[in-house]
């Protein structure tokens, strides 16, 4: 009996440790103001190695480009669209393309101009794919709530 009961043990905890999803990538999300008025929504994406995240540039190729989508609120306005920083183009096997891809690290940045002087939130998601040579993952969408902090008055 205490042999099965081992047994029983050792099963769950390998079945139970098979399965935690992959996480290959972490996000987060910080607002840096550039003056009084405005400033940039920050999105960073930190990759584990070996894998990598799509640019927000479409393709036919078949990968999930990034996206982004902010919803708009009373207390700011957008200035343009997201820009993305370092994507690199290389040959993905699993697509039989080239396509543009951030490895390491990915940081998206939204401009922003402020209407409110007061703290506000702005609510944003990001969509992505994440392969390695391997495999790739189903798309996942991030949530954001990101604090706008009041504007103070300079003295």
């Amino acid at each position: 009996m205490k042999s099965l009961l081992i047994i029983i043990c050792s099963v769950l905890t390998t079945f139970g440790f098979s399965q935690n999803p992959l996480k290959p990538v972490t996000w987060k999300a910080v607002y840096v103001p550039t003056n009084s008025s405005e400033g940039e929504i920050v999105f960073t994406a930190i990759i584990e190695k070996n894998w990598h995240i799509y640019s927000q540039r479409p393709t036919d190729a078949g990968p999930i480009p990034t996206s982004f989508n902010i919803t708009l609120n009373p207390n700011f306005e957008m200035l343009g669209k997201v820009v993305e920083e370092n994507a690199h183009e290389e040959f993905v096997p699993a697509f039989d393309a080239k396509v543009y891809v951030f490895a390491d690290k990915a940081i998206f940045k939204q401009k922003i101009k402020l209407k409110s002087k007061k703290t506000f939130s702005v609510k944003s998601s990001v969509e992505f794919m994440t392969c390695n040579n391997s495999q790739c993952l189903p798309p996942s969408t991030i949530d954001f709530i990101i604090s706008i902090p009041e504007v103070s008055a300079k003295k």
